[in-house]
C-alpha cells in the first residue's frame, strides 16, 4: 500500500487530452467497470418508480404488482451476468495469486462475523446499551417497512425470499447472484475503480496499491450509506479496500466478497434472519 509521497506511479500532471486514443481508452475502461453497478441499481430502481414490485404503491399510485422480489433479482443477477461477459472489466488486471486465496477466504469470514455480530442476541446480551445504541443510529432511519424497522418488520411477515414464497430455483438464483455476480460488480465497482478515479479520470495510469486517505474513508463512508447496515458497512469498505490495496490483487478482494457473501446467504437461509437481504 502507497501514500502520496511513496506512491510509484502518481497522478500524471494532466489529464489526456479529450478525444485523444488515451482518453477514450479511459472512458471505455470506466464504462466496463461501472455499467455493471448502475445497471444493477438502475434496474432496482427503474421497477420501484413504474411500480412493478408488489410493496411499490404509494397513496396516490396503486402497486401494478407484475413481478416478485426474487423474481426481479433474477432478472438483475441475469442482465448483469451477461453485461460482465461482454464488458470484461478484469482484462486490465493480472491473474489471480494463488497464494491470497486462503487470506481471502479469511477476510471474507471475518467481515461476515463483522456484519452478523452486532445483531446477534450474544451481543445484545454481551452490551445492551451498545446494542440498542446501534439499532438506533447505525441502522439508517429510512431502513423501513411499513413505519417498522427491516429486521422487525421480517420478524412478523414473510420475506419474499423464503422458499415458501419464492421457491427454491429463485432462492438459490438470490443466493448465487449475491455471491457471484454483485460481489464481482461491487469490487471491480468500488475497488478496482472509484478508488481511483477518485483521483483521476486516467485511473488506470495509477498502480493498484495507491493510497490516497481523503478518498478512500469519503468512498467507505459511501459504500456504507448505501446498506442498511450502515456502520457494518463502513467497516466492510475498509476491510476490503485496505486488503486489496495490501495484496494488490482485485481478485482477492473479489474472492473474500464472495465469500461473505456467499456464507452470509447460507447464515440468512439457516437463521431465517431474512433482513440481511433486503
Amino acid at each position: 500500500m502507497n501514500d502520496d509521497q511513496s506512491n510509484p506511479t502518481p497522478p500524471p500532471p494532466e489529464y489526456a487530452p479529450k478525444g485523444s486514443a488515451k482518453a477514450k481508452l479511459m472512458t471505455f475502461a470506466a464504462t466496463c467497470h461501472a455499467l455493471p453497478f448502475f445497471l444493477w441499481v438502475g434496474v432496482m430502481m427503474l421497477a420501484d418508480m413504474m411500480h412493478l414490485l408488489p410493496d411499490s404503491g404509494s397513496e396516490e399510485v396503486e402497486t401494478l404488482n407484475l413481478i416478485s422480489h426474487a423474481g426481479m433479482y433474477a432478472a438483475r443477477t441475469g442482465m448483469c451476468v451477461v453485461a460482465l461477459l461482454l464488458l470484461r472489466p478484469w482484462r486490465w488486471y493480472p491473474a489471480f495469486k494463488v497464494k491470497n486465496l486462503a487470506p481471502a477466504i479469511g477476510i471474507g469470514l471475518l467481515v461476515f462475523v463483522l456484519w452478523v455480530g452486532f445483531e446477534t442476541q450474544f451481543f445484545k446480551n454481551l452490551a445492551p446499551g451498545l446494542a440498542e445504541l446501534y439499532e438506533k443510529w447505525c441502522v439508517k432511519p429510512f431502513g423501513e417497512i411499513d413505519g417498522k424497522r427491516v429486521a422487525s418488520y421480517y420478524v412478523e411477515n414473510p420475506s419474499p425470499y423464503m422458499p415458501a414464497e419464492c421457491g427454491w430455483p429463485l432462492l438459490v438464483t438470490r443466493l448465487l447472484g449475491s455471491a457471484f455476480v454483485i460481489a464481482v460488480i461491487e469490487e471491480f465497482f468500488w475497488r478496482g475503480y472509484l478508488l481511483r478515479t477518485a483521483r483521476t479520470p486516467d485511473f488506470l495510469d495509477l498502480d493498484v496499491g495507491y493510497y490516497h486517505p481523503k478518498s478512500f474513508f469519503i468512498i467507505a463512508v459511501i459504500f456504507g450509506l448505501m446498506h442498511n447496515e450502515v456502520a457494518a458497512a463502513f467497516v466492510t469498505a475498509l476491510v476490503y479496500g485496505y486488503f486489496y490495496l495490501f495484496t494488490r490483487d482485485i481478485w482477492a478482494g473479489v474472492i473474500a466478497h464472495v465469500t461473505t457473501n456467499l456464507v452470509l446467504g447460507i447464515y440468512a437461509i439457516l437463521t431465517g434472519y431474512w433482513w440481511f437481504w433486503v
